[in-house]
């Protein structure tokens, strides 16, 4: 399975997790704001700080994004690109975002794929707070209770990571079986998640958000994007044992650093993670 070499030393766990409760609820997206305020009112109304959403649909204008880039030095495997800033109105195809915090601060990480207002097809890394959404929309989201996505310096690629931990439970919900987890740098991404669901005996887990890298990739009907350096949201994804262990399935929309895009169900056994993944599963 391929592999990139990372400038730091990784952690012998190479999942971390967090155990919650959580609850699916409609994300109420207003214009106007910048789309890291609307995501963070939206939370807070339903009692949450910290989860993951889709944001299919979303117009954005002023919009602003960077892509995944080679390094121009050791110091990390892959980088980002400049700001791009296209005029007039993007809509987003596919696309999820990790809200959680940073520097004490909420904050979101978000991969997506878009149309901009001159038709070009693109994605990259959304810029929360130089982002405003232009039209109102109501989006599918998940909060978590008890655990929370925050992002942490990671001595092993060299960047400020979203990862779940433990936190204070907020009184939100008291619902259901859920795990905030971050897989890292070289671990086949199917793999992980079917071995995480094995080893607490999980028969059914869905895949919520889903903001990533692999190191480029390998559909199930024989296409492969060969461009390392990639950004990935989860489509849509499951976990289902029907007797001879977990198998996930998982469909991903993705750009690397040339600018293309792919869009499929990941190869099982052969989509390692670049630099992270973070999701949520959802037993049941």
């Amino acid at each position: 399975m391929r592999s990139i070499e990372q400038p730091g030393t990784g952690t012998a766990e190479r999942v971390q997790w967090a155990e919650s409760h959580g609850l699916r609820f409609e994300m109420q997206l207003q214009p106007g704001l910048t789309l890291l305020e609307a995501v963070r009112r939206s939370f807070a109304a339903a009692g949450f700080t910290s989860g993951v959403a889709r944001v299919d649909g979303v117009a954005l204008s002023p919009f602003a994004y960077v892509m995944p880039a080679l390094s121009r030095t050791p110091e990390h495997a892959a980088f980002y690109s400049e700001t791009f800033r296209p005029s007039g109105v993007a809509r987003v195809e596919a696309g999820t975002l990790t809200f959680g915090l940073r520097d004490d601060a909420p904050f979101f990480h978000c991969h997506a794929l878009w149309i901009e207002a001159d038709g070009k097809r693109s994605g990259g890394h959304i810029l929360p707070d130089e982002t405003v959404l232009a039209e109102a929309i109501t989006l599918p989201a998940v909060g978590l209770d008890g655990a929370a996505f925050v992002a942490e310096p990671d001595g092993e690629t060299n960047f400020k990571l979203f990862g779940p931990v433990v936190a204070p439970l907020l009184g939100a919900t008291r619902e259901g079986r859920f795990f905030g987890l971050r897989v890292k740098p070289n671990i086949d991404l199917a793999g992980a998640l079917e071995q995480f669901c094995a080893e607490r005996g999980i028969r059914r887990a869905t895949i919520h958000g889903g903001v990533g890298s692999t190191i480029g990739a390998r559909f199930t009907d024989g296409r492969t994007v060969e461009n390392f350096a990639t950004e990935v949201a989860i489509t849509s994804g499951l976990v289902v044992d029907v007797g001879q262990g977990p198998v996930a399935e998982i469909d991903v929309a993705l750009v690397d650093y040339t600018g293309a895009t792919a869009s499929g169900r990941l190869k099982r056994g052969d989509n390692p993670v670049l630099m992270t993944f973070e999701l949520v599963l959802e037993v049941g």
